[in-house]
C-alpha cells in the first residue's frame, strides 16, 4: 500500500488528492497552510467526498513512498521545509508543476534519480479550503522509465489519465508554448476572446515562436505551426475562457512570470537567441504585480 503525501492543496493538488483516495490502496496524507476536514471534489463524473490525513504542522509529516510537490513554482522552496520528516532514504518525488525546470527546482534537495517531473493539463478550480470543482478531463505525463511507470500506478484506479513517454522534454516545453502565449491575457487583463484582434494574435505567434526556437536549442522537438496552432486553439476557446495566470492577476495573487515566460528569456540568452517579447511580458507583468 503505497503512502503519499500531497504539498499544496489548490486546486490542481487537492483534485489529485481527491482521486488518489478513490483506490483503496493508497495512503493519502495532505500537508496544508489550512486545516480542512476532507476535499469535495465536483468533477465531471461525479462528486467524490475523499479522506485523506491532513495535516498542518512539519512535525505532524511521516516519511512516504511518495511525495507529490503540487505548490505554485514560486512556492517550491518553502514546500521542502515538509521534507526533512516526509522524506526518506527511498521517498520518490513526484514535481506536478508548470514550466520546464521541474527537476532543477528540487535537485538541491533530493538525488535528481527520484525526482520525476509531471506534465499536467487539469482544468480545475479551488472554491474554498478543500473544495474544489474539475471542469474537464485530467492528463499527465511522466518520462518512461521505472519511476514514471510507478508514479503512473498510483492513478490507474482514477478516471485521471496518467501516461509515460519517451520525449518528455518535447512535451513540456510544447505546453511551455502554449503557457507562454497566455501572458498576453495576463497582461490585458481579458479572456481567450482578445485572440480575435488580429494585432494580439500577431503578439501571441511572435511570444511562441521564441518559445519555439528555444525549446528547440534545448532538445525540444516543436513544429513550424505551432504558433498558428495556438492561436487557432485560442481563438476555438470558448470567449470567456481564462488561464491561471489571468485569474491569479485578477484576484491579486503572484503569477508564475518567471516559469511561464522568464524561463525563456534565461534559457535564450543561454543560447544567444533573442526573446524581446517574452522580456515585454516578463517586464509588464512584473511591474503589474509590483504594483
Amino acid at each position: 500500500m503505497p503512502t503519499i503525501t500531497l504539498i499544496g492543496p489548490g486546486a490542481i493538488g487537492a483534485t489529485l488528492a481527491a482521486w488518489l483516495c478513490e483506490d483503496p490502496r493508497n495512503i493519502v496524507t495532505v500537508a496544508a497552510r489550512t486545516p480542512f476536514d476532507a476535499i469535495d471534489l465536483e468533477s465531471p463524473y461525479g462528486r467524490i467526498r475523499a479522506n485523506p490525513r491532513v495535516i498542518t504542522d512539519r512535525a505532524q509529516a511521516m516519511q512516504a513512498d511518495w511525495v507529490l510537490a503540487a505548490t505554485k513554482t514560486y512556492d517550491s522552496e518553502s514546500a521542502t521545509q515538509w521534507f526533512e520528516n516526509a522524506v526518506g532514504p527511498a521517498t520518490r518525488l513526484a514535481v506536478i508543476q508548470n514550466g520546464v525546470e521541474q527537476v532543477e527546482r528540487f535537485a538541491n534537495y533530493l538525488e535528481r534519480a527520484r525526482i520525476v517531473p509531471v506534465m499536467i493539463d487539469l482544468p480545475a478550480e479551488r472554491l474554498s479550503p478543500g473544495r474544489v470543482k474539475q471542469n474537464g478531463p485530467g492528463k499527465m505525463l511522466v518520462p518512461s522509465g521505472r519511476n514514471g511507470a510507478d508514479f503512473v500506478a498510483l492513478f490507474e484506479k482514477t478516471k485521471l489519465d496518467a501516461q509515460v513517454t519517451d520525449d518528455f522534454k518535447t512535451a513540456v516545453w510544447k505546453k511551455l508554448c502554449l503557457n507562454s502565449a497566455g501572458a498576453v491575457c495576463a497582461v490585458l487583463k481579458e479572456p481567450a476572446r482578445v485572440a480575435h484582434h488580429d494585432g494580439v494574435a500577431d503578439i501571441m505567434r511572435a511570444i511562441v515562436r521564441e518559445c519555439v526556437a528555444v525549446g528547440r536549442a534545448e532538445g525540444a522537438k516543436i513544429e513550424d505551426s505551432m504558433p498558428d496552432d495556438i492561436v487557432a486553439r485560442t481563438r476555438k476557446a470558448p470567449r470567456g475562457s481564462t488561464n491561471s495566470m489571468l485569474v491569479d492577476r485578477l484576484n491579486n495573487r503572484k503569477m508564475e512570470i518567471d516559469a511561464r515566460n522568464g524561463v525563456i528569456v534565461r534559457l535564450g540568452r543561454k543560447h544567444g537567441i533573442d526573446t524581446p517579447m517574452n522580456a515585454l511580458m516578463v517586464a509588464m507583468l512584473e511591474a503589474a504585480q509590483d504594483a
